[in-house]
């Protein structure tokens, strides 16, 4: 006997009246029309059964703390950084894991259940790597939480920071971080990914650097990265965040930029509510939206993602955990409006971010893990339309969370 049995489901690469067998937390079969004993059989009624969300990029160790200790005003990210820097001396582990265990409530509800999150490194108590660390273990059964090593402060600029980091990495996080532009010159930027890469080949981690996270175009460590990647043999373990500042390049320098960034198998991943929210800030018209060259680099072969970043703190007042928000905002910033390109986006908060964070058993096939996301919507272009209603939310074939579908009745 089966222990779930999804029937009359759509399916992400536009199948119909498909059937989804469950046992032992995995997928068994998908098929059109299956008929099985199941302790529990479900009729999706036509709605779309994907798998679950994935978020490459967040800071949970800074969620909900929007006002403390003040609001940013200007919306830079430059402030934003200076009201963390305020607020870390007083930070409390308890504290941290209370919020990031409210925000993962707010992500599973949202079907999204796989989570990675820098996690700054710069304060030497490493308070929030141990509060994370503790959410991690909390979490496990529902949320594929990855843990990125992140100096906020500069891995050379801060002292101690390379040996912050490295006790980060000592005591279970997974992957490196770092933040190039952030240092005090574009020498020492170029000098921290140099360092952090060979941290990361000696330790057989992944990396994942903010890069290039302004509007200059002249900000081009995404350019060393790359180098780095194939220098070190690390091509299909690094990624590249933000690189809002091929927003603002030349369209020759980025012609060469591409194809190096392809070549050496680094990914990508934008941020776009957090992006058009923090660059362009020092520019009156034309105005400057900041996000990265997403159809470009995709074009090219380029693995991209999106990433929600924040989420009510010092560099966004606003956010819901909703990765379908994150790709609608996303088509319209990348002008991505065809349904290839609408496709492409649910991609990047799907598939795609799955394959950057090197999640096993994801998707909807024989052999998957049984973790997926029964969406109110016929297919990918109406979820995105309407950021439809998350229906049931099931993690290796348990359910985890369910809303009840939306419906309007007219008293006209």
């Amino acid at each position: 006997m089966l222990d779930l049995l999804i029937t009359n489901c759509a399916l992400p690469d536009g199948r119909t009246a498909m059937s989804v067998a469950v046992s032992g937390g995995k997928i068994t079969d998908v098929a059109p029309g299956l008929s099985a004993p199941a302790k529990e059989t479900v009729d999706a009624k036509g709605w779309m059964l994907a798998p679950p969300f994935c978020d490459a990029h967040f800071h949970m160790d800074t969620t909900l703390t929007y006002g403390q200790p003040r609001v940013n005003e200007s919306g830079t990210l430059l402030e934003g950084i200076a009201v963390w820097a305020e607020l870390k001396p007083s930070l409390q582990q308890e504290d941290i894991v209370r919020r990031a265990l409210a925000y993962c409530e707010m992500a599973i509800g949202k079907g999204l259940l796989a989570i990675r999150s820098h996690v700054d490194t710069s304060d030497a108590r490493l308070l929030a790597v141990e509060a994370l660390l503790e959410v991690k273990k909390r979490v496990a059964g529902v949320i594929d939480l990855q843990l990125v090593a992140f100096p906020q402060d500069g891995v050379l600029r801060s002292p101690g920071g390379a040996d912050n980091l490295k006790k980060a990495l000592a005591m279970g996080v997974d992957v490196v971080g770092g933040i190039p532009h952030f240092e005090r010159t574009m020498a020492q930027g170029a000098e921290s990914v140099k360092l952090l890469c060979e941290i990361a080949a000696a330790q057989g981690k992944m990396v994942d650097m903010h890069c290039d996270e302004s509007d200059d175009p002249l900000s081009r460590h995404i350019e060393t990265l790359a180098f780095e990647t194939h220098r070190l043999g690390l091509q299909g373990r690094v990624t590249g965040s933000h690189c809002t500042s091929m927003h603002s390049m030349d369209n020759y320098y980025v012609s060469k930029l591409i194809p190096l960034i392809a070549e050496s198998g680094v990914s990508i991943i934008a941020n776009p509510l957090v992006n058009i929210h923090l660059q362009g800030r020092h520019d009156t018209y034309p105005k400057r939206r900041g996000m990265t060259r997403v159809p470009e680099l995709m074009a090219a072969g380029v693995t991209v993602g999106m990433g929600h970043d924040d989420c009510m703190d010092p560099w966004y007042p606003l956010g819901t955990a909703d990765m379908l928000e994150v790709a609608h905002l996303g088509l319209h910033v990348a002008q991505m409006t065809s349904q290839s390109g609408i496709r492409a986006c649910f991609d990047a908060v799907t598939t795609n971010a799955a394959k950057i964070m090197h999640l096993q058993g994801y998707g909807i096939a024989p052999g998957c893990d049984a973790s997926f996301v029964l969406l109110q919507a016929t297919d990918v272009v109406d979820a995105i339309r309407r950021r439809a209603n998350r229906v049931k939310v099931y993690k290796r074939g348990r359910l985890v969370a369910e809303t009840p579908p939306a419906l309007t009745t007219l008293h006209l």
